[in-house]
């Protein structure tokens, strides 16, 4: 396995001429989102002047293991969701019988990590997937990792497998998600917002958005965008579709990668049918809401964004407790059915106070955190004064 290597862009301000540090950032291809977390945090450390290697901790298992992992992830999300919620209620979620203690995985990616880190040389390893932040935080407590851990928790709903006391500091998305951490690993854990590319931050440009507008043919009608991740697993969503129609909105369904899903709806009428997005802020610019149901990179995008977002038909798992935490955090609604769907879809799409308090819900989630590369370079830094 071979790391991808981000070379230092310009040194931003904070740091003088020799202060470059070296970052691993350990992500996982689990569909998409966890990678794009990966890629928007190596572009902020590379614009502070810093060295980031990134790489897939599931390329860290024995020959063939991750892959067969990912591929059973997959099967299960998108074919065999309830077997994925069990699995999670056992392995993930708290509770008050007996369950396994971390992860029997992490104990074998430890030697392909420890390889990793002679060869890369890093200063700190950041952890943007659970597997990851179990390795490291077990190698750390054994004393073999001697350099930071700092893991980067990707959800709203932190299931107990981001949390190991081998790690020195978590970076979460929310000053509630924070506490909890700090609470349940009894380690360092600080609100620095979410991880997404700068592109959903600024604006799109006014063609950007009419062209769009004239791709997705709504004319007065809402655009509504019902997300599928990167798979495009989702629950009933040409039921989803055909309620918003006959509710007068134009329903945009974002298949990702899945072509079997997107063969199935191209025909279904009222509705526009999608595969991969590249250009994604445009698409929300021309947007009046998001549909989402797993509360992941897509939902943060669009509230960067400045897109409402109703969560519904989330996914089992991490995604169905994603998406009541963010409605509990204020930051999106959540319909549990089709009638509050479409209320809460009246109440976001046209102008009014809903609309406002949420998109402004939303940006303050980027705007009140603290800056999550300061808190790296920090622990950076701690790290090599203890070693020198």
């Amino acid at each position: 396995m071979r790391p991808l290597l981000v070379q230092p862009g310009s040194p931003g301000s904070r740091l003088a001429a020799g202060e470059s540090r070296r970052f691993l950032v350990l992500s996982a291809a689990m569909g998409s989102g966890h990678d794009a977390v990966a890629a928007a945090l190596s572009d902020r450390l590379t614009a502070a002047g810093h060295q980031v290697s990134r790489a897939d901790v599931l390329d860290l298992l024995p020959a063939g293991l991750g892959r067969a992992i990912r591929s059973f992830y997959h099967a299960t999300i998108s074919h065999f969701p309830v077997l994925y919620a069990g699995i999670y209620q056992v392995f993930f979620r708290d509770g008050a019988e007996p369950r396994p203690g971390g992860t029997p995985l992490a104990g074998l990616a430890a030697d392909g990590l420890l390889a990793l880190t002679a060869r890369c040389r890093p200063d700190m390893v950041v952890s943007v997937f659970h597997l990851a932040a179990q390795v490291a935080g077990r190698l750390r407590v054994r004393g073999a990792l001697g350099i930071p851990s700092a893991v980067a928790v990707t959800d709203f709903a932190v299931h107990r497998q981001w949390l190991h006391p081998g790690n020195d500091l978590h970076l979460c998305l929310a000053g509630p998600v924070a506490s909890q951490v700090a609470q349940s690993a009894g380690r360092p854990a600080v609100a620095c917002g979410p991880l997404v590319a700068e592109r959903f931050t600024r604006p799109p440009s006014p063609g950007q958005v009419a062209r769009w507008r004239r791709d997705l043919a709504a004319g007065d009608r809402p655009a509504v965008l019902l997300s599928t991740g990167a798979w495009g697993a989702a629950t009933r969503i040409a039921q989803t579709a055909r309620l918003l129609a006959g509710a007068g909105y134009r329903p945009v369904v974002l298949c990702g990668e899945n072509e079997r899903l997107r063969n199935e709806l191209r025909a279904f009428p009222g509705a526009v049918v999608l595969g991969w997005v590249d250009d994604m802020p445009g698409l929300m610019g021309a947007a009046d809401v998001l549909i989402d149901n797993a509360a992941g990179q897509t939902a943060l995008q669009a509230l960067a964004a400045g897109l409402p977002v109703v969560g519904y038909r989330p996914i089992p798992g991490h995604g169905a407790e994603g998406v009541r935490r963010m409605a509990d955090l204020g930051l999106t609604d959540y319909a549990r059915g089709p009638g509050p769907l479409l209320r809460s879809l009246a109440a976001l799409s046209a102008p009014g106070p809903h609309r406002r308090h949420r998109i402004a819900a939303g940006r303050g989630l980027f705007d009140a955190g603290t800056d999550g590369v300061a808190c790296l370079e920090s622990l950076a830094d701690r790290g090599l004064t203890s070693s020198a």
